[in-house]
């Protein structure tokens, strides 16, 4: 254990200014002023000696048994979700000891429950908590726990520290992923707003053999499975699989936009990512790959996933993606379609996410067009909320119907200009970032059910 500082306490500091008051009380009364002082340094000799030996004894009986710290953590954290932190201290010693301590999260966190008290008896152990909420993604760290302790004469409080400083990351809010996957268990995902259909006998990939059930086409029946058990036999076929989902995410200044705190949902670049980790969990599922490329990136800072099956690619991808950050760097679409072409070039449903402005038609355009040629592509854009609540906004003043006429305005125009670039694909998205989880896996899975790949 480290001692940090040595600070004398609120009771020794009115001991010495009790003694000068009742030296200057004695001065006043006319008393000498030698023996004045004489008597003043008797006594500040004698507080000083007990105080010395109140350190020292006090210091050797906490090194003889010190309190030990732990800090119990997750094995991870998520963004805006908040989170409990446990310390747990240990008094192994026969003596008691009254205690403040403060954790040490890493600044990026918002805490609540710090600082504390605690006072543990002699062999006795105290669990404190308190909670922590992540507010921006990457490798964090706790430092070590900062212990406050007062000395067993009340002179001295010591601030120390104990246990020992961790490193963890900060992931997207993987509750998303988790949500699905429960209410897909439970046949609810109209909750989240994914749309269910009935599948049995759709795509064209062999599952099963089954009975025949009433309304299922004809042509789907086994004649030899027929004659063989006695009974009509039909084919059960499932969507496609070992097809590939890829996505370009945009890493520019055009999704540095953050419409309010971590708590309504973090910023579009980390609501983009929030949706990625969840289609790429339902496409992986679905037994597809998944891969991945960022681009408007810092120079050297892009980063690519190569594609894979199985759900526990998500870890790697999540992995892969967790700490990146947008930059204020012009993103340049068309030398993102070539670098997809040239490195992942079989054919695959590319999913672009960005942030579209009227400006971009230019360049993304010739991009789309470009992927086309090879891919099925999906432009997926995050239009801002602040769009809406201006075009919604009652109007009471004067300047409010500005502010609304030119929402709509804005708007119309952002909407025009995006069903240009895309052709009027009815396959393309542009939408609030709240509403993209559900948009992206409903427009998967229209393609499975359409086999457009």
């Amino acid at each position: 254990m480290k001692l940090r500082a040595l600070l004398p306490t609120r009771a020794a500091g009115y001991a010495l200014a009790g003694l000068a008051a009742c030296a200057v009380a004695a001065l006043l009364l006319g008393a000498d002023v030698a023996d004045v002082a004489a008597a003043a340094s008797a006594v500040l000799g004698a507080g000083a000696l007990y105080a010395a030996i109140d350190g020292v004894r006090s210091w050797r009986a906490w090194q003889a048994s010190p309190v030990n710290v732990q800090r119990r953590l997750p094995t991870a954290f998520a963004l805006g979700v908040a989170t409990e932190v446990r310390l747990h201290l240990d008094n192994p010693g026969k003596l008691p000891w009254r205690l403040q301590v403060f954790d040490a999260p890493d600044a990026r966190f918002h805490f609540e429950g710090l600082p504390q008290s605690a006072t543990l008896a002699a062999g006795t152990r105290a669990t404190l908590r308190y909670t922590v909420t992540a507010l921006q993604r990457g490798l964090v760290a706790f430092g070590p726990t900062q212990l406050r302790w007062r000395s067993r004469g009340g002179c001295w409080e010591f601030l120390q520290e104990a246990g020992a400083a961790q490193e963890l990351r900060v992931y997207p809010n993987f509750a998303a992923v988790a949500g699905y996957a429960w209410l897909a268990g439970d046949r609810r995902l109209t909750q989240i707003g994914i749309k269910t259909y009935a599948r049995r006998g759709m795509g064209t990939d062999f599952r099963q053999l089954a009975d025949y059930q009433r309304g299922e086409p004809v042509r789907h029946i086994d004649w030899k499975a027929t004659l063989r058990q006695g009974k009509p036999i039909v084919r059960q076929f499932q969507d496609e699989r070992d097809q590939r989902v890829f996505f370009l995410l945009d890493c520019g200044r055009r999704m540095r936009a953050d419409e309010g705190a971590v708590a309504a949902g973090g910023s579009h670049f980390d609501q983009a990512l929030n949706a990625l980790m969840l289609l790429a969990y339902v496409a992986l599922k679905e037994g597809d790959e998944v891969g991945a490329l960022t681009f408007g990136n810092l120079p050297g800072q892009q980063r690519d996933f190569a594609p894979r099956k199985g759900v526990a690619s998500l870890n790697a991808l999540m992995n892969r993606l967790y700490d990146i950050e947008p930059a204020a760097v012009h993103s340049d679409y068309v030398q993102a379609a070539n670098d997809l072409l040239r490195h992942f070039p079989r054919r695959a449903l590319v999913i672009v996410l960005t942030n579209f402005r009227d400006e971009d038609a230019t360049e993304l355009q010739p991009a789309i067009k470009l992927l086309r040629s090879r891919h099925l592509v999906m432009v997926a854009s995050l239009r801002e909320q602040v769009l809406r609540e201006l075009a919604q906004q009652p109007i009471a003043r004067p300047e409010q119907s500005v502010e609304t006429a030119t929402a709509h305005l804005f708007e119309q125009g952002r909407r025009d200009a995006f069903a240009r670039v895309t052709g009027h694909d009815a396959l393309s998205v542009d939408v609030e970032p709240a509403q993209l989880p559900a948009a992206l896996v409903n427009r998967y899975h229209a393609v499975k059910r359409a086999g457009m790949l």
